[in-house]
């Protein structure tokens, strides 16, 4: 069983059993878990296991709500009472607290096979949780939507939020405790742990390595001649993944926190067998022909239709207390593949490509991949920089830019026409043209409620209005300056288009999706060198 084999049970009281239902209705449980980052686990009692899914930001209250649900290892069902403290170097180290508990009604005559086929319409009644729910079952097996149905619930306070269904203590209150879990409200005491365990358990709570700043790469015409490599230029986030003995951290080039939005690689980051470790990589979204679409990390940001996520890695910066980035990069590179040669799953290595340059270029081409990354074999790592050992080939014209207002809807189109982008210049903010395409009515309106918030009284952009207006351009008069909506400068967005125009305008442009990982300080308009 998948449970047990991931369990020491002489280190941890979790049951370890193989317990059945003994009720005639079926039971669930909500466990707030304080892993390496809070999440809900959310279990259902059928078949004589506990059906499992981690829940990162919750059970959903609002009518439609949708949230993502991890699906996890079946849990024998006697962990349906279990609360206490996992302790610190074993699977899901952390506090766990009985959040919610009560009985469930699916509404089918058939829930097992309901659950099988992907998608499991039931009813909740705890002491928190009253109505009706959906699981649904994404394209990645392992990914569902846990999503609210019929009607609104009220939302729990802030103290029933942290408090036990089954103890009434709170999270602070279980974590200073020393029962480690109980059954039918009795509690029972762990093992007082020999002093030498201690230490090891202190040994694997490493310093928190600091952050370091991606390497940059710089934008190219044209394969250079000398010794590189060559690999898959990806189209997602840019990460790295900071392991430090029991502590993980996911972070985004501009250190924003990527654990709740990518649980799934946090947790095989996790898993993986090393006492510290910095990996830099790429998290994406696949298409259905295995190719990174940042579109399709779209939809998994408004909770639509998610896509399989992978974590390609392809530099190791630390490894086991060693400070790797004065290596050369082939070096860096073969450690890598090393620690990653026996991982399957969400974690992937980004190999390095062999042949010419050229007809790496044609075949990434006939293959519809956004283009090339290139690198010097004997390259150190150089945090922060855009030095040239790192480049990008594109095949395609792509890349971020500064969100500074909206123009109103025109036809059936609800919520806004087009956005109004730019990049930052030495003169300020830079109008690039009107973006009108790549939408569908979820994400009009979900941009949309993001502009009413950062709603700005005066235009961002240093060039409008335009005094010239010519076929090439995408410009903006004074007169229909009048009707647009401006907005605080500070989102940052991809966009896809063909060529840059003769006055220095987008042409063809195409929304692909906002952007996280970047600050609008950043957005530059890029050029070949």
């Amino acid at each position: 069983m998948e449970y047990r084999r991931k369990r020491d049970f002489e280190k941890t009281a979790e049951p370890s059993g193989n317990g059945h239902s003994t009720t005639a209705r079926h039971r669930f449980v909500v466990q707030k878990h304080a892993a390496s980052h809070l999440h809900y686990d959310f279990r259902l009692e059928l078949d004589g296991t506990l059906k499992s899914w981690a829940v990162p930001k919750g059970v959903p209250y609002a009518k439609g709500e949708k949230r993502l649900a991890v699906q996890v290892e079946d849990h024998p069902v006697s962990y349906i009472d279990f609360e206490g403290s996992i302790p610190r170097g074993q699977y899901g180290g952390g506090t766990v607290m009985v959040w919610d508990r009560g009985t469930f009604e699916p509404l089918s005559a058939s829930p097992s096979k309901e659950l099988e086929s992907g998608k499991l319409h039931f009813v909740l009644a705890g002491k928190k949780l009253q109505g009706e729910w959906y699981l649904v079952r994404l394209r990645d097996g392992k990914q569902w939507l846990l999503i609210r149905g019929k009607n609104d619930m009220r939302p729990v306070s802030k103290k029933m939020d942290d408090t036990s269904a089954l103890s009434g203590k709170s999270m602070k209150e279980l974590a200073a405790g020393d029962a480690v879990w109980q059954s039918d409200r009795v509690a029972v005491k762990a093992s007082p742990k020999p002093v030498a365990k201690e230490k090891k358990a202190k040994e694997e709570n490493l310093p928190e390595t600091k952050f370091i700043e991606p390497m940059k790469a710089k934008l190219v015409a044209s394969p250079p001649a000398g010794d590189w490599i060559y690999e898959i230029k990806l189209d997602g986030f840019r990460a790295l993944a900071f392991k430090d003995g029991n502590r993980v951290r996911l972070l985004s080039r501009n250190e924003k926190d990527f654990a709740v939005k990518f649980p799934e690689v946090l947790e095989a980051v996790e898993q993986l067998t090393v006492k510290d470790a910095v990996i830099d990589g790429e998290i994406v979204a696949l298409d259905p022909k295995g190719r990174s679409s940042f579109q399709l990390l779209q939809a998994y940001d408004l909770g639509e239709e998610r896509p399989p996520i992978y974590f390609y890695a392809f530099d190791l910066l630390r490894l086991n207390g060693e400070d790797l980035r004065h290596k050369p990069l082939v070096a860096r590179k073969r450690l890598l593949e090393k620690l990653l040669e026996h991982v399957q799953g969400v974690v992937r290595y980004s190999a390095s490509l062999e042949g010419p340059p050229k007809k790496l270029l044609d075949e990434a081409g006939r293959l519809g991949l956004e283009g090339l990354m290139a690198k010097r074999k004997d390259s150190v790592y150089e945090a922060g920089r855009r030095s040239g050992a790192w480049i990008k080939l594109k095949l395609h014209q792509e890349q971020e830019f500064v969100i500074g207002g909206y123009t109103p809807p025109q036809g059936t189109r609800q919520h806004f026409g087009s956005l109004l982008v730019g990049f930052q210049a030495k003169t300020g903010l830079q109008f690039a043209g009107k973006v009108g395409t790549g939408f569908d009515e979820v994400l009009l309106k979900s941009l949309h409620a993001r502009f009413d918030a950062l709603s700005f009284s005066d235009c961002p952009f240093e060039n409008l209005p335009e005094k010239k207006s010519s076929r090439y351009s995408q410009g903006l008069t004074a007169a229909e300056m009048k009707t647009c909506h401006w907005v605080k400068p500070c989102l940052v967005c991809q966009v896809k288009f063909s060529e840059w125009t003769r006055d220095g305008k987008l042409r063809q442009p195409v929304f692909l999706g906002l952007r996280q990982d970047k600050d609008a300080s950043e957005v530059v308009r890029e050029v070949p060198a």
